[in-house]
């Protein structure tokens, strides 16, 4: 009888055979999952960990470094490769996931070699910056938070994980988190913009859209909130520069979206860039352990972000890659992104005896745990199906969901005369401005998989409607201080009923490393603006961008502007819909405009000073050449229609230990039009042992009213609401007296009074 040659493959079924394995595979996957996210421990979780630790103590020293090691494909990469041999690291077992690799059958052939050409045949797991869309591109995250419909990001999400995982993806470096307050930083528009309270909702909706109840179902990514922590407070809005805050304004404004997201199930963390506290994210014990795993329970495991083991040599707090990578994993960084940190010398600095096997063990046995809730156990080759690949991107239902998110997500900034929405009757139309009929931009940054081709831009959208009574010039580059089409636009202006201008930024001036000191419309597209505007003609702005943008003069002299951020595939019909009236607009801003970078940082929720500003006593908080007030607050966005807001009630006056009051008010759609408003519930507590903000967001409601018809809004205030860190950094309630306001944006002044007993 020939011997057979005893492979990986028949080592694993022996090993399945003889029962080593039973219990691993034995457990129902489904359950498992529904009840591990819903984050309730039973017998099930040990379960789980017999599973991982009958593969755990098969494992070599080598083969466990492996498992931490995350490795590029030779694909999209946002920064040096540093290897290029990941197909040789797969074989020899040292590398345990491969990002920037995606497509059913290549991700087949490389997970292949995974589980039958290694000596185990642990299945890798599949990472991809799927960040608001994989080929159905949705609108930047910032501009979709604009929506404050959490069930239209989650659906939007749900949509991203389903293509994506047709594709043989598992793994999603998305949600982005970052409380962002300085509209410099480029990768405001990966975020929900400056409030901690809608951006927790916000993030918990985005980890439930892109994981599901069951991860091992196949339309579902494992998600990985990110950049832990408080990368949104980068210096002078400078990408991966230092931060420095205190304790309390870290616990406050920065953490909380990071645990609401772990609270949503969220499976994954990722490290940032930034120090803070004088120590690199990626070697903070007291973010990674004591806040985490301590305090939050954190079961997941954790990745540094590109190369960022290698760059706390550049911080001056790793002396070589050596120390970096010992201090990265001893603070609790279970993944290394690239660096090779992990890959070159964690071996070593186990039996050297500065990392303990068993902080190598609990970091493989969170990333294993993960690999079996994905199902890649039972079936490695589950998620590449080229079948579904073909059926289940870009599907037609797909394009409508991406039209009907994009067009929640617009901003109506002004209305100037009811110059919107214009009458499909219109005799000529000019579309002019350099982002009218550019399908690269229109997707924005980080659209990951998506095609410039697949995107329908605003002419075209436009034509849809109004046919060749729509005509077209560019007038002018985003970026080149170059005038060539202006005489034409002003002549097609001239003969025409109005204009529609695109103007805003390119796709990369928003992102990441995409800082800008000046946040004004760039090149000669203000001085376009004004140009058309001298022609008399109804001059409607449409702005596509990733970062408000300081715009006086268009706020001033624009006959109306319409916020549309990077809209996506489905961009175009979408901002037609809203010109022409198909759709009522009801985006609401999440972040400040400014008036101008001076102001910034500027946004809603900040303190009082000592001296609040007084335009009668020169010696007060202002400036001398601009208001105080943002172009554009937080929270606000206007309709075709008007909402009339009536009186805010409490239920009482008193607030007790462990009770609740209600406050409601009356909204009414006074104007003539269908449309949904979004009422916002905003509290101030007037004196504590710490400052407190002028205003703090603490619940929103979204409604759609007929013209003429009224409805009461009511809202639960509960102690828990008001609680906030002390001197002591206690989360706490204090008694004392509290203010809420209802209204359509944070700008509302109109409130009532409790006393919190």
């Amino acid at each position: 009888m020939t011997k057979r040659k005893f492979t990986k493959q028949r080592f694993s079924k022996y090993l399945y055979g003889l029962g080593l394995l039973v219990i691993v595979w034995s457990i129902n996957f489904s359950g498992l999952n529904k009840q591990y996210f819903s984050a309730k421990p039973d017998e099930t979780e040990d379960k789980l960990k017999d599973r991982v630790d009958s593969v755990l103590h098969l494992m070599t020293l080598e083969e466990k470094v492996g498992q931490m090691t995350l490795f590029t494909s030779d694909w999209d990469v946002t920064g040096p490769t540093m290897r290029s041999t990941y197909k040789a690291d797969i074989k020899a077992g040292k590398v345990g996931a491969i990002f920037n690799a995606h497509t059913a059958d290549y991700n087949r052939e490389l997970q292949r070699i995974a589980v039958e050409e290694t000596r185990l045949g642990i299945p890798l797991i599949f990472g991809y910056d799927v960040i608001h869309g994989y080929k159905t591109i949705f609108p930047v995250p910032l501009g979709e938070s604009s929506s404050w419909d959490l069930t239209a990001m989650e659906r939007s999400a749900r949509i991203a994980a389903t293509e994506a995982a047709a594709a043989g993806l598992h793994w999603t470096f998305a949600p982005m988190v970052d409380i962002a307050h300085d509209p410099r930083w480029g990768r405001i528009m990966e975020g929900a913009g400056e409030d901690t309270y809608l951006g927790s909702k916000i993030a918990a909706a985005r980890v439930k859209g892109f994981q599901g109840d069951d991860l091992a179902a196949t339309n579902t990514l494992v998600a990985c909130v990110k950049h832990y922590a408080a990368y949104g407070a980068a210096q002078a809005g400078r990408d991966y520069s230092t931060v420095d805050m205190s304790e309390r304004v870290l616990r406050e404004v920065y953490l909380p979206p990071f645990k609401a997201a772990i609270d949503a199930g969220c499976g994954t963390v990722m490290t940032s860039f930034n120090e803070l506290d004088g120590v690199p994210a990626t070697a903070n014990k007291f973010l990674l352990d004591e806040v985490l795993r301590k305090e939050w329970n954190f079961p997941g495991f954790v990745v540094t972000d590109y190369t960022s083991i290698d760059e706390m040599m550049n911080h001056g707090y790793s002396a070589d890659q050596s120390q970096a990578a010992e201090q990265a994993v001893n603070a609790g960084v279970d993944m290394d992104m690239q660096s090779a940190a992990y890959y070159n010398h964690l071996v070593d600095l186990v039996k050297a005896g500065k990392v303990k096997e068993t902080t190598i063990d609990d970091a493989v046995s969170r990333i294993l745990r993960i690999k079996f809730l994905l199902g890649l156990f039972d079936d490695p080759y589950r998620y590449s199906d080229e079948q579904r690949e073909k059926t289940q991107i870009l599907s037609d239902a797909n394009r409508q969901a991406a039209r009907d998110v994009a067009r929640k997500s617009i901003v109506l900034l002004k209305n100037e005369n009811q110059t919107l929405p214009l009458n499909s009757a219109i005799r000529k139309l000019a579309v002019i401005g350099p982002l009218a009929d550019d399908q690269l931009d229109m997707i924005g940054a980080w659209s990951g998989a998506g095609e410039a081709r697949h995107v329908t831009t605003l002419i075209s959208g436009i034509r849809e409607v109004i046919g060749d009574r729509a005509e077209y010039t560019m007038g002018c580059a985003v970026d080149q201080d170059d005038r060539f089409g202006f005489n034409a636009a002003v002549e097609l202006a001239k003969k025409s009923d109005a204009v529609v201008l695109a103007i805003g930024e390119k796709a990369y001036m928003s992102g990441e490393a995409a800082s800008r000191s000046d946040i004004t419309v760039p090149g000669p597209q203000l001085d376009l603006a004004r140009a058309l505007k001298a022609t008399g003609k109804p001059l409607i702005v449409v702005l596509m961008n990733g970062r408000p943008l300081a715009i006086p003069w268009l706020a001033e002299n624009a006959d109306a502007i319409v916020e549309a951020w990077f809209l996506g595939t489905e961009a175009g019909p979408a901002i037609s819909d809203v010109l022409f009236g198909a759709y009522n607009p009801s985006g609401k801003l999440t972040v400040t405009f400014p008036r101008s970078v001076g102001q910034v940082p500027i946004f809603y929720n900040m303190k009082n000073t000592g001296r609040p500003m007084d335009p009668n006593n020169k010696y007060t908080s202002k400036y001398l050449d601009i208001p105080n007030t943002p172009q554009f607050p937080f929270g606000f966005g206007l309709s075709y229609t008007t909402f009339t807001y009536g009186k805010p009630e409490l239920s009482s006056d008193v607030l007790r230990s462990g009770g609740s009051i209600q406050v409601s008010i009356d909204v009414t759609n006074s104007g003539k039009m269908e449309g949904k408003e979004t009422v916002q519930s905003y509290t101030r507590d007037l004196v504590g042992s710490v400052t407190r903000p002028v205003k703090e967001l603490k619940g929103f409601q979204q409604l759609t009213l007929k013209p003429g018809e009224t409805r009461k809004v009511q809202f639960t205030i509960t102690p828990d609401d008001l609680r906030f860190y002390d001197k002591d950094l206690n989360y706490r309630t204090e008694p004392g007296d509290f203010r809420v306001f209802l209204g359509g944006s944070s700008a509302v002044t109109d409130y009532v009074q409790f006393t919190l007993q």
